[in-house]
């Protein structure tokens, strides 16, 4: 019959079978034989509905999980549950949540990019980084980058834009600024707090960014100087040689942006949530299933 063609679960198939025998007053063998299903598959589907689910418990647990972490993939979800003790199969963990339609949907749109790059204003710096993004201390290389944000709805579309610092050592975002435009004041705030953060470190610093106008600027170049910063840019139009950055933009915009807002507060108030989630509870494979704060912790 159509309605048994579909892939159904084994509860959907034997509640089925047993309505269309009390609809019709008829002997179970005779409904079996008309959809085509044998007598031993029914009985083996009934027995395995009837069966105690033995994962009910880890069912429990990764519930528990996806309701303070909804972004989180079956793979965050291993990590976490081994956080919490728990030693599970991924695959099981992957049939799990698709069973209950927990698999995050978060990373399938398609996300808008700001770019701030507009021509040679300024002084450009080497790359110094060259893709070597790894480091074994805090604070010795830093990145950063702007990122818009909108706001709105149908009839309104309104922008606020992101200036973040990161630490490449455990990718947490060390410092930022939310404003209106991308200007050099909005890139300033968040390098002073760095600087202050780092005026005792015995080694210097190198920041990395783009070649945006606000990075080119003498107000930007004067301070990394006056501090004994270390200035690294990436290549025109090159956006792996940042693609730190540009990945926790696009992870941030995938789970912040998953609902919409009407007004710059409740974009904002979200925005300064996620990136404190994002230090503090959003474990990393990379980091050994560790948030960026607790890693960074662990090398004082």
């Amino acid at each position: 019959m159509e309605c048994l063609r579909r892939r159904r679960e084994p509860q959907e198939i034997v509640t089925i079978i047993d309505v269309l025998r009390l609809k019709y007053q008829t002997s179970k063998s005779i409904v079996l034989k008309s959809v085509k299903i044998p007598r031993s598959t029914y009985y083996y589907l009934k027995a395995h509905v009837n069966r105690p689910n033995k994962h009910s418990k880890i069912t429990k647990v990764i519930s528990d999980i996806k309701r303070t972490n909804q972004a989180y993939g079956y793979r965050r979800v291993c990590l976490e549950l081994s956080n919490r003790g728990y030693q599970v199969n991924h695959k099981l963990v992957l049939r799990i949540m698709r069973a209950n339609n927990w698999l995050s949907k978060a990373y399938s749109r398609k996300l808008r990019k700001y770019n701030s790059y507009k021509g040679q204003v300024g002084k450009v710096s080497k790359n110094r980084i060259n893709r070597r993004f790894k480091t074994d201390r805090p604070y010795q290389k830093l990145t950063t980058d702007i990122s818009e944000f909108r706001y709105g709805n149908l009839d309104t579309d309104h922008r606020v834009y992101l200036s973040p610092i990161m630490d490449l050592y455990s990718g947490e975002i060390i410092s930022f600024n939310i404003g209106d435009h991308p200007t050099v004041d909005l890139v300033m705030k968040p390098l002073q707090e760095v600087v202050n953060r780092i005026s005792k470190l015995k080694y210097r610093t190198t920041i990395h960014s783009d070649q945006g106008i606000q990075y080119q600027s003498h107000i930007w170049n004067q301070a990394l100087a006056d501090n004994q910063i270390f200035q690294s840019m990436s290549r025109k139009g090159n956006c792996l040689d940042n693609s730190p950055m540009e990945s926790f933009f696009h992870i941030m915009k995938a789970e912040v942006m998953e609902a919409t807002y009407d007004s710059k507060k409740n974009l904002v108030t979200a925005i300064n949530l996620w990136i404190d989630y994002y230090n503090n509870h959003r474990i990393k494979a990379k980091l050994g299933g560790k948030s960026p704060v607790k890693y960074r912790e662990l090398s004082a």
